[in-house]
């Protein structure tokens, strides 16, 4: 783990080049720009650097941000997952109101399938 990550910070002030852990503790990449809808003043995930290239993290894998560190709520290995911030499924989470309603409607989808 990491000595000393710092205090918990709001996103407006996350500085390119942070560090991203994962859940369990591996650096993945750093922060390349943080994502938010202005209009609603909603988080909506950051785009970091990796080894493989640019991903996006959905907000709701952001656990916390602190000055010198963020760390998500998935794994390494679920981190090899994260799309690309220009696919289209990276372009639609970062439209807060989408991403929001893509959830439910993928949520109450898998719901109705698993009743069958």
């Amino acid at each position: 783990m990491v000595d000393d990550d710092g205090h918990a910070i709001g996103y407006k002030v996350l500085s390119r080049g942070t560090a991203v852990r994962t859940s369990d503790g591996v650096q993945i990449g750093t922060v390349r720009c943080v994502q938010d809808n202005v209009r609603e003043h909603i988080f909506d995930g950051i785009v970091i650097d990796t080894p493989a290239g640019r991903r996006f993290v959905d907000a709701p894998e952001v656990a916390r941000i602190f000055e010198r560190a963020v760390v998500l709520t998935i794994t390494a290995a679920q981190a090899t997952e994260l799309p690309e911030p220009d696919s289209a499924i990276g372009a639609r989470m970062r439209s807060a109101g989408s991403v929001r309603r893509a959830r439910k409607l993928g949520r109450s989808m898998r719901d109705r399938w698993d009743r069958r």
